[in-house]
């Protein structure tokens, strides 16, 4: 079944600033700014007045109107991102080899550097996307917190860490070390 027409509307902030050039989306904020491409969704975008977009789908079956809500909760993560900000934490586990975790300089580049997982002498290393701050917890102990204003580079951020300290080859009932997200959530939490 075909749906003729479907909209979504979508609310934006004071404050916020959102352009629109052939589906290429640009969010400026008091954060910063963010860009996301969705060229490759076929939806058509409205605005309504200056603080509302409508995003429509002419002639999509289920799947394709589907995506529609997906579009209107990608700009609504970048609205977000510019206004708020993002914040992931990492808690560090560990029953007998104390995981040592810190962050390095290589060649301008940012990375994680996961040093005694398990003991092992083997030194593990993820590279920090741009926009992203990486930094030990000064109020809690072994924990790492994450922070950017991109939803999508934080949270890779944090999975690649946690993907990187996953145990093989073993029980993993009784070999529970690593690196785990146990709270995520907005910088600026009156934003």
């Amino acid at each position: 079944m075909k749906y003729i027409q479907t909209d979504q509307i979508l609310d934006i902030p004071e404050g916020v600033t959102v352009s629109i050039n052939a589906r290429s989306i640009k969010v400026v904020g008091p954060r910063g700014e963010l860009s996301k491409d969705l060229k490759h969704i076929n939806v058509t975008f409205a605005k309504v007045n200056n603080r509302a977009i409508k995003i429509t789908v002419h002639n999509g079956d289920r799947k394709h109107v589907a995506a529609l809500r997906t579009v209107k909760s990608l700009i609504a993560n970048l609205i977000t991102g510019v206004t708020k900000g993002y914040k992931y934490k990492l808690r560090y586990v560990y029953a007998h080899f104390p995981i040592n975790v810190n962050i390095i300089e290589v060649d301008g580049q940012s990375f994680v550097e996961i040093r005694n997982f398990l003991g092992e002498k083997r030194v593990r290393q993820v590279k920090i996307f741009d926009g992203v701050k990486i930094e030990q917890s000064a109020n809690q102990k072994d924990e790492l917190v994450v922070e950017g204003n991109s939803l999508e580079a934080v949270s890779q951020n944090a999975a690649d860490i946690q993907q990187i300290c996953r145990v093989r080859n073993k029980d993993i009932r009784k070999f529970l070390d690593g690196i785990y997200v146990s709270e995520r959530g907005v910088i600026n939490e009156e934003a």
